[in-house]
């Protein structure tokens, strides 16, 4: 369907390429590599993305990162859910508002613009989001998902867009050569998985990176007597020198080698092993270990 099509049909409006231009135009907007702009001008890809995202029938309140100039935020209202958009740039966030009246009128008080830094909002900002779908920032596509997983529990499951190589290491699993900091982290919130590639040529302006969707589905983390906060750092030291064994890697997160032994004689991982194969319930016992040895 194009967008004249659409424009006859029931419903909101989707943005193709002369209407994404249009209103770049019109707004003064060029994208920018600071912040990682890339606007879809495709209407079957912004479906296809909330299709594959497996959304609930009845409608969900849907997450949306850098909606940019609307394209995906439109085609989430017309399958019927609630959109809360976290818009950084101020020109951007301010007309959002008047292209959803434009373009979903029936929609629009489905409709919520956070003018904030995905980096840092919070969950007073954002409210209660169910699932999230974005085409996120490039540049920073990683500690954007992690944040939101961080201070939105709310957050069940979710589809977002990233760079191919950044969907590959967060899917990934232990044993992998792309498995690292960002597959062992998102596995603390969420089971992660690639969910297809996205051409280049369905962006203005086209990326010189591949693109690919990744889903997520919120579980429980691991039972441990250590934080987060502690878990991760056990992650970030494992990852330090990654062709390291862990005996050698996690020296500097635990100095004190006796203890460091005892860590591994509690947990029964072998400290021979290098990060690398290790699963999130492995660095959640040693992060556990460390705590109770710490303690005593």
């Amino acid at each position: 369907m194009t967008s004249s099509d659409a424009s006859t049909s029931a419903g909101p409006r989707l943005l193709g390429p002369a209407e994404v231009r249009s209103l770049a135009a019109a707004l003064g907007v060029r994208p920018t590599k600071q912040r990682g702009q890339n606007f879809v001008i495709d209407p079957n890809t912004v479906r296809r993305i909330v299709r594959t995202a497996e959304l609930a029938d009845d409608g969900e309140t849907v997450l949306e990162v850098g909606p940019g100039l609307g394209s995906l935020t439109l085609a989430l209202l017309a399958a019927g859910h609630r959109v809360t958009a976290v818009e950084i740039d101020h020109v951007l966030a301010t007309a959002l508002p008047d292209t959803i009246a434009t373009y979903a009128p029936d929609q629009a008080a489905a409709f919520t613009v956070v003018e904030a830094d995905a980096m840092t909002v919070t969950a007073d900002q954002i409210g209660d989001p169910t699932a999230c779908v974005a085409n996120l920032p490039y540049n920073v596509a990683v500690p954007v998902l992690l944040h939101l997983l961080a201070v939105s529990p709310s957050l069940r499951h979710g589809l977002v867009m990233v760079q191919s190589e950044v969907a590959d290491r967060l899917a990934a699993g232990p044993g992998s050569r792309t498995y690292g900091v960002p597959s062992a982290k998102a596995a603390w919130y969420a089971e992660v998985r690639r969910a297809g590639p996205v051409g280049r040529n369905v962006f203005w302006p086209a990326p010189n990176v591949d693109s690919g969707l990744v889903a997520f589905e919120r579980r429980e983390p691991p039972v441990t007597e250590a934080s987060r906060e502690e878990v991760f750092a056990v992650i970030e030291g494992a990852f330090s020198q990654r062709r390291k064994t862990l005996r050698s890697a996690l020296a500097r997160w635990m100095p004190d080698r006796a203890q460091l032994d005892e860590v591994f004689r509690i947990t029964g991982i072998d400290p021979g092993l290098r990060g690398e194969m290790l699963g999130i319930a492995e660095f959640a016992a040693l992060a556990g270990a460390a705590h109770s040895v710490s303690a005593t």
